[in-house]
C-alpha cells in the first residue's frame, strides 16, 4: 500500500485469531458490535464468547451485561438473537447467555460500557459573546477558536461556594 494504512488493516489477522480463540468465527460480531445489537443494546452489553455444545447444534453467546440492566436485555434476547443470527447468515446462536457484571471491580477493563450520550447544550449567547471577545486579539483562527471553547467552558462552569 502507498501512504498511511488503515489501522484496522494492521491489526486484522490478530484479532481474526484472538476472536476466533474465543469461538467468533465470524469478527464482525465483536468490530461492529453496535451495528449488529443496536447502539442501545450495544451500550448495555459486551460480546464474550461463543461456546459450541459437543452434539455441534447451535452455539451459546455470552455476553456481559451490567446487573441492572439484565432484566431489560432478557425481555430483549430473542429479537438479539435473530439480530446475531443475520450476521452468520443462518441459525448459528441457538441461545444467549446473560453473565451479570458491575460497570467496575472484578471485570474492570472487560466490561466498558458506553454511557449514554448527553444532549448538546446552547451555549448561552452572552456567555459566547463574552468568550469571543476573550479570545479577540488572537490572529490565529485555529488558536482563537480553541481559546474561545476554552473561555466557554470556564465560564459556564459551576462555581464552588466559599464558605465564610
Amino acid at each position: 500500500m502507498r501512504g498511511f494504512e488503515p489501522a484496522f488493516g494492521l491489526m486484522k489477522d490478530a484479532v481474526r485469531t484472538a476472536g476466533e480463540s474465543r469461538g467468533f468465527a465470524v469478527a464482525r460480531l465483536l468490530t461492529h458490535w453496535g451495528e449488529v445489537a443496536g447502539e442501545e443494546m450495544a451500550r448495555k452489553t459486551r460480546p464474550v464468547k461463543i461456546g459450541y455444545g459437543k452434539g455441534g447444534m447451535g452455539a451459546t453467546l455470552t455476553l456481559l451485561v451490567k446487573a441492572a440492566e439484565a432484566p431489560m436485555v432478557q425481555m430483549a434476547l430473542p429479537v438479539l438473537k435473530e439480530r446475531v443470527n443475520s450476521v452468520y447468515g443462518y441459525n448459528a446462536i441457538a441461545h444467549i447467555h446473560l453473565t451479570q457484571t458491575a460497570a467496575t471491580g472484578f471485570a474492570e477493563g472487560q466490561a466498558e460500557f458506553t454511557p449514554a450520550p448527553k444532549a448538546p447544550r446552547t451555549p448561552d449567547p452572552a456567555v459566547q459573546a463574552q468568550a469571543r471577545e476573550t479570545a479577540s486579539a488572537v490572529s490565529d483562527p485555529g488558536l482563537r477558536s480553541a481559546l474561545e471553547q476554552l473561555a466557554q467552558n470556564i465560564l459556564t462552569r459551576p462555581r464552588m461556594k466559599k464558605d465564610a
